[in-house]
């Protein structure tokens, strides 16, 4: 599969609208309509121009005019972006123009009393459940979980199955980067790899329409690119219990996980556990504990094509 994410160099992070065979129901339309008309409304009223004001929040004008235009599946993160650079809160975008004012303060009053460590979940909840139709999230698969969990061998079987693109994120930083995972955390240091791990899931939701994202485990435990994925994918959570999760990942040659560490299995309980409660917030979960590949395929294929 060709890579496409060297060849991109704007700042800019589009994300794709609709193709014409992803109908939005009446009430999901209406949603990004208002959203649009929002957006535009704010825009011209500070006299900016659409160039500007994707100038000044680092989204390219094709994807404000998909999302004035109400087309724009739009993204927490870039509406945050759009929200900081009309200087306004991301609740006054969600807001209808032709909502009653006792509504519209009612509403507003909740997202500023908001602590600021919920906003993000609640926006992406509001875009995930009115913003993207499920049908409409199901066109990209995204595997979640621990290592050995079965991701890789599962998620190249589902692409198969469905005939569309196996994307593994830490292939996608490793071509974007020329470097493997292991080195760009040794040279950037975790923050740094997840900020190239964002970037690189932007994009690569940007490029593939149709695709099962293979992603790493710790993702869930960046917020922002965790609500990216839950938002613009349908997510699934594949379990296993710890001693399947290091027997697998043994049986591949893998010896990281003993490697100076006598007390592996306990740490691989507690990252487990400490986990589980971000894994849930995945749309499905599928339990690979004691089934072979083919058992956990059918229950994955059942999941996605239902």
């Amino acid at each position: 599969m060709t890579e496409p994410l060297a060849s991109q160099s704007s700042p800019s992070r589009p994300v794709a609208s609709p193709s014409d065979d992803e109908q939005l129901t009446a009430p999901d339309a209406a949603f990004l309509g208002e959203v649009g008309r929002r957006v535009r409304t704010l825009r011209e009223q500070r006299g900016m121009t659409r160039k500007a004001l994707a100038k000044a929040s680092d989204v390219s004008e094709r994807y404000l005019g998909q999302l004035e235009a109400g087309e724009g599946n739009a993204s927490i993160l870039l509406l945050r972006r759009i929200a900081s650079a009309l200087n306004v809160s991301i609740g006054e975008l969600l807001l209808p123009e032709d909502r009653n004012a006792v509504e519209r303060r009612l509403i507003t009053r909740f997202l500023e009393r908001l602590p600021a460590h919920r906003m993000e979940d609640v926006i992406f909840r509001l875009m995930r459940d009115y913003g993207h139709e499920e049908a409409l999230r199901k066109k990209r698969i995204a595997l979640i979980g621990l290592r050995g969990a079965g991701k890789s061998t599962l998620g190249n079987l589902l692409a198969k199955q469905l005939a569309v693109p196996c994307v593994e994120v830490n292939e996608a930083i490793r071509r974007h980067t020329g470097l493997p995972v292991s080195e760009v955390i040794s040279l950037y240091g975790q923050g740094g790899y997840r900020r190239i791990e964002r970037q690189v899931l932007e994009r690569v939701i940007g490029d593939y329409d149709r695709a099962v994202l293979v992603v790493g485990g710790g993702i869930v435990s960046e917020e922002e690119t965790f609500n990216l994925l839950l938002a613009n994918c349908y997510t699934v959570w594949l379990k296993a219990n710890p001693e399947e999760h290091m027997a697998r990942v043994l049986s591949q040659g893998d010896f990281r996980p003993m490697a100076g560490n006598e007390e592996a299995m306990e740490d691989l309980k507690r990252i487990l556990a400490a986990r589980e409660p971000l894994y849930r917030k995945a749309d499905a979960v599928v339990d690979t504990a004691g089934e072979s590949p083919e058992e956990s395929l059918q229950e994955l294929v059942n999941i996605v094509i239902a």
